[in-house]
């Protein structure tokens, strides 16, 4: 499958979630932008980040003020290489993974902790 097909079938995957947010979360995730990539660049590897990172979440959390000197908006990273690996080429498990790893990593700007996201199935 090409970047440009896994990247199509992400975007809808992420729209069809946030279409199904609850009425309290839609405005918070529509705030966050998401972003598709092939797989980590160089700059997050030699951060130390592993080279199959699934998602990211970067920026300051909705319940941390952004000032005018913040950097970057709240952003979300989605590696899509990686995640079709990780679900072994199979495109039902695709999108699965694309649901768990971007609310996993929306959980992150609403300030959920590794706990909180395992308690809600999101680990």
């Amino acid at each position: 499958m090409t970047f440009a097909e896994l990247t199509d079938l992400a975007r809808r995957e992420v729209a069809r979630l946030r279409a199904k947010l609850p009425a309290d979360l839609a405005p918070l995730a529509a705030r966050v932008a998401v972003h598709f990539a092939a797989v980590p660049d160089e700059a997050l590897l030699a951060d130390g980040f592993e080279p199959d990172l699934l998602g990211l979440f970067d920026g300051a959390t909705y319940a941390e003020e952004c000032s005018a000197d913040c950097a970057l908006p709240p952003q979300i990273f989605l590696y899509l290489e990686n995640l079709y690996d990780y679900a072994d080429s199979d495109v039902a498990a695709f999108r699965e993974e694309v649901r768990v790893t971007y609310l996993h990593e929306l959980g992150h700007y609403l300030g959920w902790d590794e706990d909180d996201l395992a308690a809600r199935g999101l680990d």
